[in-house]
Formats: C-alpha cells, structure tokens, sequence
C-alpha cells in the first residue's frame, strides 16, 4: 500500500477542504495520508464517501481494506469485520483477502465478552476464523488462528461450566431429595458437565468439570431417599475412580477421598467389589 507523504495534511482547514473537495484521486491520497498518521477517524470519514465512488476503479481494493483497518485501528471491531467480509467477498483474488478474511476473525475475536455475558458472537468469531483456515492453510498466520479458535473455545466451556456449577449451588441448599426441583439441579448440573467433556474433550477445565460431576453425584445420592441411596453411592463410587484414574495427583485429592470414604459407608463390600 502505497502512501502519501503524512506531512502534507496538518490542519484543521485543510482536513475541511478535502472533505469539500470534489477531485477524488486527491481525497483518496488524503485519506492515505491520514491513515499513515495514525488518523484513522478523518481517513474513515473521507474513505466512507469514496468506497461506492472507487469501486471498479484501480483504488477501489485498496480503499475497502483500509477502511476496513481504520476500523479495527479505532477498536470498532464490528464494523471493521463487516467491511473486511465485504473486501474478501467484493475481492474473492484481491491482493489483501488472506488478511481480510484473517482480520475479520481476529476482529471478531477481540470484540467477544467475558464468559457470563451472551456467547453468540463468539461462535460467529470461531466460524470466521475456522473459515480462513479452510481457504488458507498452512499459512503463517495458521497457528496464530488455530490458537484463537482454542481461546474462544476455551470461553465457551467456561460460560458452560458456570452454568453447571449454577446448577449445583441451587441443589446444594434446599436439602431435602423429596423436593424435585433438587434431583433435576444436581442432574443437570452432571449431565451438563458430562455434555461439555464430550464436545471439548481437551478442555483446561476438564479436571474442574471432572470434580463438579463427581460432586453432584455424591450430594445427589446423600440426599436420596433410602431406596435410591446405596445404588446412587455405587455410582458416585464409579465416578471416584474413574477421576481417580485420570487426575491421579489432582489438587481436588483430599475432597475426593472424603467423598469416597462417605460413599463407601452406604455400600457393602466396596473392597470386594471394586
């Protein structure tokens, strides 16, 4: 991208003459002129009027990316995503449609909210990104993308696994498994858990996720009636070992073997059968 010399556009009058100006060859070097500066707000300005003026013209490519940049420059992510979809769909084989469908992801991905907030816009963030892949393998930019989808994976089980512990916090205090609305928390807080461990197998929280479920099945057999106890004990001594199994120095280890050892009070012949 070639640029104009940044001296040339330092006051207030002059930035009000380009925007009167009608020679548009001059207020596409001026918009150029000002993203060099760093004046990524009077370049989007000027370029917003040029974009629909330039396209089909030697400047059009160039002017839709760097209005595109203006606006991620600007921390606008959303809108710098929408202008850098419309360059690499304009520009299918344009000179800047890797970047452009690169940046529309990293734009997206910058933009999305913390794990307690509404997720959606980090699922459209982990399509675009998937979607460069897809077009651009093994490029350079390939593992940093790669890296991003884990990232806002990693946020998707978060907001998951919030969820799950929610569940749990809300059976944990009514205390009594005669009241439905406690076995269907502890249940979805399992079921959600083990949901999660399937879709994201490798997630960093599996051991958390691991522990909320074996938790969930004890304090859900603890408050069963008589009949259902010892089988729901039997379970929740399953899930004992099968954590055990897998974190075998885990820094849940003190709470699991309490768990176990109050388990294992309701169940006949633990040893024997285990």
């Amino acid at each position: 991208m070639v640029l104009l010399s940044a001296g040339l556009l330092s006051s207030c009058g002059e930035y009000n003459n380009v925007l009167k100006s009608t020679d548009y060859e001059y207020k596409y070097e001026a918009a150029k002129a000002y993203f060099a500066k760093g004046q990524n707000s009077k370049a989007a300005t000027v370029l917003e009027e040029l974009i629909p003026i330039m396209k089909g013209t030697r400047f059009g490519e160039e002017s839709l990316y760097m209005l595109a940049m203006t606006y991620f420059n600007q921390g606008d992510y959303v809108t710098a995503s929408h202008y850098f979809n419309t360059y690499y769909t304009t520009y299918p084989r344009g000179i800047y449609t890797e970047l452009a469908r690169f940046n529309s992801g990293k734009a997206l991905y910058l933009d999305t909210p913390e794990p307690r907030l509404d997720q959606s816009s980090t699922y459209k963030a982990i399509q675009e990104l998937q979607m460069y892949m897809e077009y651009f393998p093994g490029t350079e930019r390939h593992e940093t993308a790669q890296n991003m989808i884990f990232e806002l994976q990693d946020k998707l089980v978060e907001k998951e696994y919030l969820s799950a512990k929610l569940y749990y916090d809300l059976g944990s205090y009514t205390g009594n498994m005669s009241q439905t609305s406690t076995g269907n928390n502890y249940l979805a807080a399992v079921v959600t858990a083990q949901n999660i461990l399937k879709e994201y197998p490798y997630t960093k929280l599996r051991e958390d996720l691991s522990i909320l479920i074996l938790r969930a099945k004890y304090d859900m057999a603890r408050e069963s009636v008589l009949e259902k106890k010892e089988e729901r004990m039997r379970d929740t001594i399953d899930e004992y070992y099968a954590f055990k199994n897998e974190f075998p120095e885990s820094k849940y280890s003190k709470e699991v073997e309490t768990i176990f050892k109050e388990a294992s009070k309701f169940v006949g012949s633990v040893e024997e059968d285990y």
